[in-house]
C-alpha cells in the first residue's frame, strides 16, 4: 500500500484551489495523504474511473465543471438526495458511491436570515444549480426564478418545484431578478477563461429587494463583476471561496475520515487567498 489520495476532476482543472484546501487539512491534522488535479475530459471519464477502482491508495474524487451530471450514470450507488448531480465519488467495497457535498457548503453562506415569502433567482440549470436547488429547499424558500439558455436544461428544476419555479431567458434577467429576495449565481459565467456575466443580470441586480443577497459560486476571480455589483446595490455578497470550503469540509470527512477543525478556516482563506 502506497500514500493513500483523492483528487479532483475535471476540465479545465488549472484554477482548482482544492488541492490547497485538503493539503491544508492534512497537514493541520497530521495525516498521511495527497491531493491532486487531474484534468478529465468528458470522453476520458469511464476510463478514468476504471483505473481508479482497482487502486486501493485512491480514496475518492471531487468533480466540477462540466462532469457533475454526466457521471451520475457511472456510479454504482447515489447519496446525493436524488438531486441529479454528484461532486464528490467514494469508493467502497469495490462500488463507487456518489454524494453532492455542493448543497451543504451552499448551506455555509446563510449566516444571515433568507426571508422565504420571495422568489430567489437561480442563474443556471446544470449541477450546481441542483445543488442551489437543494440547499434553498433546506431553508423553506418555496418560490423559484431560474434564468437558463436552455428550457429544456432547466425543466427538471421547474419540474421539481411545479408551479412554484418560473423559468427566464437571459434576455428575461431584469423581470426575473425584479422583487427576489437574492440570487445564486450557479454557472461559470465570469470565472477566468468563461464568458462574462451578462449585463442583463447585472442590471437586473438593482431589482433585488433591500437587504437581499447575491452568492456567486465562482471563486476565481474571487471578486466577480456580479458580486461587485451587488454590493453596489446594497446586497449582502458572498463569494465563492466561502462555498468552496464549506463542500470540501464534508468531502475531506469522507475521503480520510477526519473533520476539519472549522477554527482553521480563517487561516485558510487567507492562505488560498495570496
Amino acid at each position: 500500500m502506497g500514500v493513500p489520495y483523492a483528487e479532483v476532476i475535471g476540465d479545465p482543472i488549472a484554477h482548482s484551489k482544492s488541492p490547497a484546501i485538503h493539503k491544508f487539512w492534512l497537514e493541520k491534522l497530521g495525516l498521511e495523504g495527497d491531493y491532486r488535479a487531474v484534468r478529465v475530459a468528458p470522453d476520458g471519464l469511464r476510463a478514468y474511473f476504471e483505473t481508479r477502482r482497482c487502486d486501493p491508495d485512491w480514496r475518492g474524487c471531487n468533480v466540477t465543471i462540466p462532469h457533475k451530471e454526466c457521471v451520475v450514470s457511472m456510479l454504482d450507488k447515489l447519496e446525493d438526495g436524488g438531486i441529479g448531480a454528484v461532486n464528490c465519488i467514494v469508493p467502497s467495497d469495490g462500488r463507487l458511491v456518489g454524494w453532492n457535498t455542493d448543497s451543504g457548503g451552499i448551506d455555509h453562506a446563510w449566516d444571515f436570515a433568507v426571508d422565504t415569502d420571495a422568489p430567489v433567482c437561480v442563474i443556471g440549470a446544470g449541477g450546481a444549480a441542483k445543488a442551489a436547488f437543494a440547499s434553498l429547499d433546506m431553508l423553506a424558500v418555496c418560490q423559484f426564478h431560474v434564468i437558463a439558455r436552455d428550457p429544456a436544461k432547466a425543466r427538471p428544476l421547474l419540474a421539481l418545484h411545479e408551479g412554484y419555479a418560473r423559468h427566464f431567458g437571459f434576455d428575461q434577467a431584469e423581470q426575473a431578478l425584479s422583487g427576489c429576495v437574492g440570487a445564486i449565481n450557479a454557472t461559470p459565467l465570469g470565472m477566468s477563461g468563461f464568458a462574462r456575466m451578462p449585463d442583463s443580470v447585472l442590471r437586473g441586480l438593482a431589482g433585488i429587494r433591500r437587504g437581499g443577497f447575491a452568492v456567486d459560486l465562482v471563486y476565481s476571480p474571487l471578486d466577480t463583476v456580479f458580486l461587485s455589483r451587488a454590493r453596489e446595490e446594497g446586497l449582502k455578497a458572498v463569494d465563492g471561496l466561502t462555498v468552496l470550503i464549506g463542500q470540501a469540509h464534508y468531502a475531506f470527512f469522507r475521503f480520510f475520515g477526519a473533520s476539519p477543525c472549522r477554527e482553521d478556516d480563517v487561516q485558510l482563506r487567507a492562505l488560498l487567498l495570496q
